[in-house]
């Protein structure tokens, strides 16, 4: 698999920060890389990966599987998360989720016709001191009323 020459240069700094033998936590961040500038985690992604950092196939499927912030199907352009754990939940994150769908007319991992913005209810993201909390691609909102969601959501351009 190819990447461009930027992301190659970033995969080759990225495994020199860790000590010999350990390369193998790399493998977060060059997903997270990788998914970034093709648009998902795909079946070749996670080959490459895989054999880049010794580890099978499966290993790196199984990582994939588990963070959420990882993707085997191409979200929007604009990814927008709500947080429903319990902190969130308690402060209206369900509210603010159902929102969402209604406004976006989306549920859970779906993406809008055109590709834009997609939507999806997370379990955490560690911000329950200021819930609720949602995000759009890696931009934070915390204490989010529906008011509030509306005015991202009606920025996303």
């Amino acid at each position: 698999m190819t990447f461009s020459p930027e992301l190659e240069a970033k995969f080759a700094d990225l495994v020199t920060h860790y000590p010999e033998g350990r390369q193998r936590a790399a493998l977060i961040p060059m997903l997270m890389f990788g998914q970034d500038e093709i648009g998902s985690v795909t079946q070749e992604m996670m080959d490459e990966f895989g054999k880049r950092l010794g580890l099978s196939t499966m290993q790196v499927d199984e990582v994939v599987g588990y963070y959420s912030m990882l993707h085997k199907k191409p979200m929007g352009k604009f990814h927008v998360q709500v947080c429903t754990n319990v902190a969130c939940m308690l402060r209206g994150g369900a509210e603010l989720y159902d929102h969402a769908c209604h406004k976006l007319g989306l549920g859970h991992k779906q993406v809008s016709a055109d590709g834009r913005i997609s939507l999806e209810e997370v379990e955490c993201m560690g911000a329950c001191s200021w819930a609720p909390a949602i995000q759009v691609n890696y931009d934070f909102h915390h204490e989010v009323s529906t008011d509030q969601l509306d005015t991202i959501l009606e920025g996303l351009q």
